[in-house]
């Protein structure tokens, strides 16, 4: 059966058109975009994403076999000294604070919207700060770790 539009749905549609369009012109969603821009137009850091990227491909070959293959220590050695590299750069450093920046607003935007639903709605979080007020704990992505019955 086909859901009718009613003025109550345009209404709703409107209001998180809005809503969006404040969380992306906010000062945190503003702050990720030049910190994203900063990291992915710096070709060296690029050079040094690709060469990360590559390491892992090969970690998770190494993965497959574990300690019984050839590389294991080399492979495990060399992406953890690139993994270190990478976080101390301040550009990625930057980025990665925005990120959490941001995805601290979307979950307390999430955690408002849910409430105002009803008190008993289920709202994921990724900041633990965030789960109390969350009746699942913080956990739904994490692959199975929820307590929540959904």
């Amino acid at each position: 059966m086909p859901m009718m539009m009613t003025d109550e749905w345009l209404r709703v549609i409107d209001e998180s058109e809005l809503l969006s369009r404040m969380i992306a012109s906010s000062e945190q969603a503003t702050a990720y975009r030049l910190a994203h821009k900063d990291v992915y137009t710096d070709p060296q850091l690029l050079e040094e994403i690709r060469e990360f990227t590559g390491l892992k491909e090969r970690y998770e070959e190494v993965q497959r076999f574990g300690r019984y293959h050839p590389d294991y220590s080399t492979v495990m050695k060399q992406i953890r000294v690139k993994k270190r590299e990478l976080d101390l750069n301040d550009k990625i450093a930057s980025l990665k604070v925005a990120e959490n920046d941001l995805q601290d607003l979307l979950d307390e935007v999430s955690l408002i919207v849910g409430k105002t639903v009803s008190e008993s709605v289920k709202v994921p979080v990724s900041n633990p700060f965030f789960s109390k007020d969350s009746s699942c704990g913080g956990g739904c992505g994490s692959g199975g770790a929820c307590s929540c019955s959904a």
